[in-house]
C-alpha cells in the first residue's frame, strides 16, 4: 500500500474557532494511502468534526497544508470534492422527495449523466435493500432506511475516499449489519474511508488502522491489534481509547 503516493496528505494542521483560545486542531498530521479503511475516534470535543470538515474543504485551518490525489485543496477545491465522498452525522435529505428522487437530485449535482445514473442507483438501492422502497416518500421512511439513503448518496459518484461520520447511529441492529457489510465490501473494491463512531466494536471490526484523537492533537496511531497489545491492561479498542483519553465525562 505504502509504494503508492498519498490519496490524502494532511501536515501540521492548525485551527482556532475564533473566541476560543484552545486550538480545535493543534498540528494534526495525517497521511492516508488508497484503499485504506481509518478509524476516527475520540471523545467529544475532541476534534474530530473538525478534521473531518477540513479534510472535506468545508473549513480552512489557519496553518498547514492539505493534498488529496496529488491536489492542493486550498487551491483546487472544486476538483478535490469530485474525487471524496461525505456521509454526514445529521440526515441531509428531503422529506417530501422520494429516496429515488434523492439520490437523483444528489446524483445531478455530482454532474452524473442520466444513464448513468439511474445506473448506479438501481445497483445501490439494490445493495442496501432499498429497491423496492424507492418510490416512498422520506417521510415514511425508518431511521435505519434513511441512513442507508444517506450513505448511499455519498457514494453514488464512487469517490475515491469516502468519509464516514457515525454512520450507524441510532439505528435498528439489521440496518447497523447492512451498512457494515456493505462498507466492508465497498473497501475490498479499493474505495478508502474514513470512519468516525463511538461503537468502538465496529471501528475495531472494520478499520485497519486507527487514529486517537485528543484535544486537537494525535493521541495514538496503528492498528487495532497492535495497539491495545502495546498497552498495558488492555484487551480491546473501548479500554485503550479510556487510558489515552481519560474517563472524564466531556461535553
Amino acid at each position: 500500500m505504502t509504494d503508492n503516493p498519498p490519496l490524502l496528505d494532511g501536515k501540521d494542521l492548525f485551527l482556532t474557532y475564533a473566541g476560543c483560545d484552545a486550538p480545535a486542531l493543534n498540528g494534526i498530521s495525517l497521511t492516508l494511502f488508497p484503499g485504506e479503511f481509518c478509524g476516527l475516534i475520540g471523545p467529544n470535543g475532541a476534534g474530530k468534526t473538525t478534521l473531518i470538515s477540513v479534510f472535506t474543504t468545508l473549513l480552512r485551518p489557519q496553518r498547514g497544508s492539505l493534498f488529496i490525489s496529488g491536489i492542493d485543496t486550498w487551491n483546487n477545491p472544486e476538483a478535490v470534492r469530485s474525487r471524496i465522498g461525505l456521509v454526514p452525522q445529521d440526515i441531509a435529505l428531503y422529506d417530501r422527495l422520494t429516496g429515488s428522487e434523492n439520490i437523483t437530485y444528489f446524483g445531478r449535482m455530482y454532474g452524473l449523466k442520466r444513464d448513468l445514473l439511474e445506473e448506479r442507483a438501481k445497483y445501490y438501492l439494490d445493495m442496501f435493500g432499498l429497491y423496492d422502497k424507492r418510490n416512498r416518500q422520506v417521510a415514511a421512511y425508518s431511521g435505519g432506511m434513511k441512513r442507508r439513503i444517506n450513505l448511499i448518496i455519498g457514494i453514488i459518484h464512487e469517490p475515491e475516499l469516502l468519509f464516514l461520520d457515525e454512520p450507524t447511529v441510532g439505528i435498528d441492529a439489521q440496518s447497523r449489519h447492512l451498512i457494515m457489510e456493505k462498507l466492508a465490501a465497498l473497501n475490498d473494491e479499493r474505495m478508502a474511508m474514513v470512519y468516525t463512531s463511538h461503537y468502538l466494536e465496529e471501528v475495531q471490526r472494520l478499520c485497519r488502522r486507527v487514529v486517537i484523537i485528543d484535544l486537537g492533537r494525535i493521541v495514538a496511531e496503528g492498528t487495532p491489534e497492535n495497539l491495545v497489545a502495546q498497552t498495558e491492561g488492555c484487551g480491546d479498542l473501548a479500554e485503550l481509547f479510556l487510558k489515552k483519553t481519560g474517563e472524564h465525562l466531556r461535553e
